[in-house]
């Protein structure tokens, strides 16, 4: 595996790189190899401060926040085919980060990012708000959409672009400006995004990037007074610690966070088809996805043929160099998460599982040093236990049976997450009866992990709340103003009484 990078990356602020104020640098190493991607400021909050005091000088001066929405869009829309032009080399900058496989990137983020900034770009030109009537007998109102000001947002480092482009491709169309803070493991394409952006046209002081320390630049971003919402895509500890720093300002939060997906199987379904999507949604990005598959409840004839196709899927999955094109799963982010992962399983073996497959660190040839680990399958582990309950966030799937569908839907809702789900099942009033009764902000029937532009994207519960992608992450990035018209040009009011005597005869 060979990527070349350059060494150092600065932030971007107010149309330029810009270095940290004390100096600072943060190393970025790939986890697959080791190997130095790149280097980036060590931001602090006076870093934060210059970026939202830039964001605030170019909402005010209004090219971009007063712009026609025709010429946002058409900014927009070439920023994407500056995307789709680099795809290629920011799909190998992602791989160099991540340590996810290239195929990854290049044919499934990227085309994705280029779609949902192309949406945002032109469904802002369709906001929708109540028609202008005359509610009171004697006003027209009528409803405003407005851009919020100055927005801050925090991406993670599992799909540092594509997630990148979920926050500032609404943001942006809605005319506000942004700080965003990417993830420390993973900031490069994050700045690159930033530079491409700038070219596109889009006015210096709009987007601005800061790298560095969460509890530094994140938690500035979140308490800073001039911040008019502050949106985090992370886990679920942080998004409380972002609520509580945003909470002395009263700013409004957006917060996408954990999930424990469950997949439920019932005995009708197309058994090779829910292995196969349980497979593919438990081990994408090597199982560090909100959505992924953790949980799979299946119904107890079919358990056993479930979990053996499942552990045949599981084996046959290719761990390795992750810019090889037989690569099926590459890296996790760093040593630590592979320790994190492989502790969960321990424990679960300790309490009495069964690693069905897997269950082990991976050592792939020539890059023995990397931070892989192997698919693994677990049975036997029961509701109750942290391997059910928790987010691991690998590439670790528990299966469990179940008897009847209210004892399927009971254990899948059993959860602190309400982020995604799915239901496998050739019933069509089955799917539509759990589909239903299942408490996540998504659910599919006979898929798992799929999203599209047009439909938003969000959890309930601890897995927090607002929308991505579709015209309702819109409602994240602006307020509505109502406007009301007097229509008789009489100076003197019927209720006028109330306050200039007594009421006309």
């Amino acid at each position: 595996m060979a990527i070349v990078t350059a060494p150092d990356r600065p932030m971007f602020i107010d149309g330029g790189p810009a270095e940290a104020a004390g100096g600072g640098w943060i190393e970025v190493r790939s986890p697959a190899t080791g190997a130095l991607a790149g280097r980036v400021p060590a931001g602090t909050a006076a870093d934060v401060d210059r970026a939202v005091a830039a964001a605030v000088r170019s909402f005010r001066a209004g090219a971009w926040s007063r712009a026609l929405l025709a010429d946002r869009s058409a900014v927009l829309l070439r920023l994407a085919d500056l995307i789709e032009t680099s795809a290629d080399d920011l799909a190998r900058l992602e791989v160099a980060q991540t340590g996810s496989t290239y195929k990854l990137r290049r044919d499934s983020d990227l085309p994705f990012t280029i779609d949902n900034l192309r949406f945002f770009a032109t469904a802002v030109r369709h906001l929708e708000g109540k028609a202008a009537a005359e509610y009171s007998g004697s006003h027209t109102s009528m409803i405003r959409r407005e851009p919020l000001g100055v927005v801050g947002q925090v991406s993670p480092w599992n799909y540092p672009l594509w997630m990148a482009i979920w926050k500032i491709g609404p943001a942006l169309a809605a005319g506000n400006s942004v700080v965003l803070k990417p993830a420390s493991a993973t900031p490069l394409t994050t700045i690159r995004l930033a530079e491409l952006a700038h070219e596109a046209g889009v006015p210096a002081g709009v987007l601005n990037v800061v790298t560095g320390p969460g509890e530094v630049v994140g938690t500035r971003l979140a308490e800073h007074p001039d911040v008019a919402l502050i949106s985090l895509t992370g886990d679920t500890e942080t998004g409380r610690r972002i609520m509580t720093a945003a909470a002395g300002t009263l700013k409004r939060v957006h917060l996408e966070l954990g999930g424990k997906a469950p997949v439920v199987v019932f005995a009708d379904a197309d058994l090779e088809a829910a292995a196969r999507g349980a497979t593919a949604g438990a081990l994408i990005n090597a199982g560090q996805d909100c959505t992924a598959a953790t949980r799979v409840y299946v119904e107890r004839r079919a358990y056993e043929p479930l979990v053996a196709r499942l552990a045949h899927l599981f084996r046959a999955v290719r761990v390795g160099d992750p810019l090889a094109p037989d690569t099926d799963m590459g890296s996790l982010i760093s040593d630590a998460q592979v320790e994190r992962v492989d502790g969960f399983v321990r424990r679960a073996e300790a309490d009495g599982a069964t690693v069905v497959a897997g269950g082990e660190r991976a050592v792939v040839p020539g890059l023995e040093a990397g931070a892989f680990y192997r698919p693994t399958l677990v049975t036997g582990a029961v509701q109750s236990s942290e391997l059910v309950q928790r987010e691991v966030f690998g590439p670790v799937l528990a299966v469990l049976p179940f008897d009847t569908a209210d004892e399927a839907i009971e254990a899948a809702n059993d959860t602190a997450y309400g982020l995604a789900s799915s239901v496998w099942t050739t019933n069509v009033f089955t799917a539509m009866d759990v589909a239903r009764r299942l408490d996540f902000g998504h659910v599919l029937v006979n898929d798992h992990l799929m999203v599209a532009s047009e439909m938003p994207h969000g959890g309930f519960k601890q897995s927090g709340f607002g929308k991505d992608m579709s015209m309702y992450s819109f409602d994240e990035y602006t307020r509505v103003k109502h406007v009301m018209i007097e229509l008789s040009g009489e100076a003197e009011k019927p209720w006028h009484y109330t306050i200039f005597g007594d009421k006309p005869e």
